[in-house]
Formats: structure tokens, sequence, C-alpha cells
């Protein structure tokens, strides 16, 4: 990702816990590191697709020098969001520096600097047919809802499937996981790892039965080709038991550069794929 940077934005505030702050006021010095995908932009030379980097120094300063608060962490969270609140901004670092602060001792500066990211939503695939599989199934669901930066939104019905491919194996159970992620696509392939390692999924027959898969289907709309964490799935397009469950959840689901979920599953042939209302996984609170 490429990025603009706003850096010694001098603007006098009013934030601070001593009274004196409130009332005489001091300067801050904001900095602002953009990540933002500058390509469009240059291929068409059209400001409207990357920052206006003036206008965000306007916005940005009116907020300093606007409704005071205690603490300069609550005036860096206030100005991150103005800058994910612009389109081409996927990633925030800023810093609010305040030289003038109130320390009796001899020093240079105090900064606080946070990075926010701009939620993603993402699509992730679950399958299990070793074991207790609505039990993997569940335990895959409360492990991605209890993951930092990702906040599952909605849970789908299970669905059966015959097992394509591989050695003769029981069937399996799938669904499908809509979440919002506020940490990077490669984390949250991490954290899918991770959560099948501690079910004791294992790789060694490729099609192979397995105690539990979670497959990262799509990443917003980022598209990769890189073989580690190609965006969205290669084969998810082909894959009944990702688009059946997916398109109960959301009718209008479009996967990324392929098209409507819902088209993409009326033209595949009969993959031996039936929902089981009769089980249910829980969406944790």
């Amino acid at each position: 990702m490429d990025r603009i940077e706003l850096r010694g934005l001098r603007v006098h505030g009013r934030h601070g816990v001593l009274p004196f702050e409130r009332r005489d006021g001091q300067n801050f010095l904001i900095d602002a590191l953009l990540s933002v995908d500058t390509r469009p932009a240059a291929a068409t030379d059209d400001l409207t697709l990357t920052v206006d980097y003036g206008a965000l120094a306007e916005r940005l300063a009116e907020i300093v020098a606007g409704e005071p608060v205690q603490l300069i962490e609550t005036l860096a969270q206030r100005l991150a969001q103005a800058c994910l609140d612009e389109a081409a901004v996927r990633r925030v670092q800023i810093t609010v520096h305040k030289p003038d602060a109130p320390i009796a001792r001899p020093f240079t500066d105090v900064a606080v600097t946070i990075t926010r990211d701009r939620p993603v939503p993402v699509v992730l695939a679950l399958g299990s047919n070793l074991g207790d599989r609505q039990q993997q199934l569940q335990r895959a669901v409360d492990e991605l809802a209890a993951t930092p930066g990702l906040r599952v939104t909605a849970v789908s019905p299970v669905y059966e499937t015959d097992p394509v491919g591989g050695p003769e194996q029981p069937d399996y159970l799938n669904a499908v996981v809509l979440a919002v992620a506020s940490r990077p696509a490669a984390e949250v392939l991490d954290r899918a790892h991770a959560i099948e390692a501690a079910a004791r999924r294992t790789r060694t027959v490729r099609w192979g039965p397995r105690t539990l898969d979670v497959d990262i289907i799509a990443y917003g709309d980022e598209l990769s080709a890189d073989p580690v964490l190609t965006l969205p799935h290669p084969r998810a397009q082909d894959r009944a038991f990702v688009l059946a469950p997916w398109r109960d959840l959301d009718p209008e689901a479009e996967l990324p550069g392929r098209g409507p979920v819902a088209d993409l599953l009326a033209q595949l042939p009969d993959q031996g794929v039936r929902r089981r209302d009769d089980v249910t996984l829980r969406q944790p609170a």
C-alpha cells in the first residue's frame, strides 16, 4: 500500500486535564500517515480517487481547535476516524505531539501514536467431517468471535455436503461466517490456521478428511494472486457448500471479480449439498 504523509500540522487547542490547559490552550503538532492505493489516481490524474491532503488538513485542524478533551489519546482517535472517513484511506497512523505539556522536568516532546485500520467485511467458510462436526464448527465460530480485531456479524445455516475428490470419507458439515475485520488479511489467515491447529487439523492427504477447515473466501473487495493467500478464494465460485450458505445470509452478495453469489450458485450442477435445519450454530453475543 502506498503512503501519503502529512507531518507537523500545528494547531492551537485546549486539550488537557488541568484547568489552565482548558483555559489558555497550547499548540499541538499532528502527523498523519495514510495508507492509500494511489494507482487509480495516478492512472487518471483524478484527485477524487486519492486524498485531498489540503482539505484533510483543514478537517484535522478543526478537530484539534474544536471541542476540548482531557486525553490526547481521545484526540488521536478522533483524528484517526476523520482520516478513515476518506474513502481512499485503508489505514492511518496518527501521532499527536504535545510539546508544551505541563511537565516539571526538561523534555523535548510528549506524543501519542495510534494506528487504525478501516473495518473490512470478511467472508469465512467452515467445514468439518471428522469427530463431532457440529461441535468443531461451533468452536471455530466462538474462536473467531473471540479474536481481537474481528467481529462476527452473522452465522449461516448448516449444510451437509458429499465429499469431493480424495479418499473415501464421511460427509461434511459446512457453514459460512460473516465478520468485520480491523486487522490485515494476513493476520486473519494466521488466526484461521491457529484455530485449525487447535482442532488438530492435519494436511497429510490432499482433499482428505479433516477435523476443521477455516478458509477466507473474501476480504472486502481485495484481489490478490499471492499463493499464500489468494483473494478471493480461487475455488469459491465452484463450491456450492460455500455459495449456498453465503446466499442464505446475503441474497445480494457478490464474489469479488466473479459476480453475484446467487447467479454463481444457479450455474453449478448438483453437488450433493443439503441444508440441515436440525443442526444450528450459535452466534456469540
